[in-house]
């Protein structure tokens, strides 16, 4: 799943270094939005403003693991 989100968000954010332990500080507010969306889209998740903090997008695998939770739950 990893590797799939990470080819998912390169595709919408290119210029975002994914591989990054500091991912948050690399996004804007567009950014932040374009994951959410395309993350709720590809997984049929509910994704919104809450989600959006710095503990679920520092990392990619932060992100994993939210959507991992949401997907669970």
């Amino acid at each position: 799943m990893k590797e799939e989100i990470k080819a998912l968000l390169e595709e919408a954010l290119p210029l975002v270094d994914f591989d990054s332990d500091f991912l948050f500080a690399e996004l804007d507010s567009l950014g932040i939005a374009t994951i959410l969306m395309v993350l709720s889209d590809r997984y049929g998740i509910h994704l919104d403003h809450t989600d959006a903090t710095p503990r679920n997008l520092k990392n990619l695998d932060r992100i994993v693991a939210m959507v991992e939770g949401k997907l669970k739950g």
